[in-house]
């Protein structure tokens, strides 16, 4: 059921998007008199779901969920037409258009999404707020995994600054670590500020592991829920539980517990709770999974989370900061792609998008993503490869500086060898997560 609210997340925010890009394009057609001869939401070869015509377009839905498209009259485009172009140029053609027109026109679905994240941005701020964990709560410090222990922090590090400068969000920090490049953390270990420098290189292995928890909040084990079966309720476990041990071992935190009791898969073992003021010793047996069935409390229950609030008016340039934001951190991922080794190791596709939603169903997170997947789409979208809106659009430039249009029978070929590279891409983004689904 997990992964049907998943694909179910994937198609409704790509489905949206979709439309939106599109309709930039064809109400940017529409205001300068250019015929939209269809606008479909999926790909339609041989056939579609669904379709109606109004006026001189097509509306359909086709079968292919890979996108969606326009075919505006008189462009090459990856429907190819090419026997339109052999004919005169059509008042109500793209090609007959003014060069700046037809700019507008290509730039016309990457702004929209741009505008799209920035209302969803808006709406979100003025309904919900921002909140976020201050860096300054997490007083039990952070747990790494062995890939944040490889880069040199250690559980219950406190972090107070990345190459000097205040943190004020802790869910920012691997964010920044990774895309700022970071060279060192200044933290408080042990009543003592220490500054850990970051290893040569290690950036890259950061983007190649894709490691959620090389840093994370570090807080106590209090039972919250029990799965179903769970070893620990049948030994008499309930909820609001304190864990605090296991045989003589005194484990105060949920990472430390989680992590030493893998070490006694089909054992009995014996552990300690605090209940209310009584410490009680339970008998649990430890399944093969090494897991006794707990989902601690989280750790909202322990630190005093910050709300920023916004009015519809305060909304809007909190709003823009943070479309600039993200898309700023966008194009510093793609920067990072080939500016560290491998870490086109960590590209992935459809699987991979799709795992970002959530298992059960969030309206805040579902917008918060669609927003970051459309500053992702506007981005990629411009990138000034042939087939995409950023080939047209160079050009285009190329057009508008050197006084003359590239010949139709090279635009021709430019979007069969765009068509290729993103098939490419395509093909190479989705064989890395079937070849990620294997390894796991």
């Amino acid at each position: 059921m997990e992964i049907v609210i998943k694909i179910i997340q994937l198609l409704l925010s790509l489905s949206i998007l979709v439309i939106f890009h599109e309709f930039g394009h064809y109400i940017a057609a529409r205001i300068f008199k250019i015929r939209v001869e269809k606008f479909y939401l999926f790909f339609d070869p041989w056939f579609s779901l669904f379709k109606f015509k109004k006026g001189d377009t097509e509306y359909g839905i086709g079968w292919v969920p890979l996108g969606g498209y326009v075919k505006i009259s008189g462009m090459i485009d990856e429907s190819m037409d090419k026997e339109q172009m052999k004919l005169p140029p059509q008042p109500w053609e793209l090609r007959s258009k003014p060069a700046w027109q037809r700019l507008i026109v290509m730039l016309g679905g990457v702004t929209v999404n741009i505008l799209l994240a920035f209302a969803i941005y808006v709406i979100m701020l003025a309904a919900w707020g921002d909140q976020y964990l201050p860096a300054s709560e997490v007083k039990y410090g952070i747990s790494v995994d062995s890939i944040g222990n490889e880069m040199g922090l250690r559980n219950g590090d406190i972090i107070k600054a990345i190459d000097n400068k205040a943190v004020e969000d802790f869910a920012s920090i691997p964010k920044t670590i990774i895309l700022e490049e970071a060279k060192s953390v200044q933290v408080i270990r042990d009543g003592q500020n220490l500054d850990v420098p970051i290893p040569e290189g290690f950036i890259g292995k950061l983007i190649k592991q894709k490691s959620p928890d090389f840093i994370a909040v570090r807080f106590p084990f209090e039972a919250g829920k029990f799965v179903v079966g769970s070893p620990a309720e049948a030994a008499g476990m309930k909820v609001n539980d304190r864990i605090i041990g296991l045989n003589d071992s005194v484990l105060v935190y949920f990472d430390q517990f989680r992590a030493y009791v893998q070490k006694f898969k089909n054992q009995k073992v014996q552990v300690m709770v605090l209940r209310g003021k009584d410490t009680l010793r339970m008998a649990v047996n430890v399944p093969a999974a090494g897991l006794i069935g707990v989902y601690p409390k989280g750790p909202s229950n322990y630190f005093n989370l910050k709300t920023k609030t916004y009015n519809v008016f305060t909304a809007i340039p909190a709003g823009v900061t943070k479309t600039f934001e993200q898309t700023g951190n966008y194009i510093k991922s793609i920067k990072l792609l080939f500016s560290q080794e491998k870490a086109y190791e960590s590209v992935g596709g459809f699987i991979t998008i799709g795992n970002i939603f959530p298992s059960t169903w969030d309206w805040g997170a579902f917008w918060s993503l669609t927003a970051i997947i459309s500053i992702m789409l506007a981005v990629l979208n411009i990138l000034p490869i042939p087939a995409l809106d950023g080939g047209h659009v160079m050009f285009l430039l190329y057009e508008i500086i050197f006084r003359r249009k590239p010949s139709d029978k090279f635009m021709e070929y430019a979007q069969i060898v765009g068509m290729v590279l993103l098939f490419g891409l395509l093909i190479f983004a989705n064989g890395q997560d079937i070849i990620k689904l294997f390894k796991n």
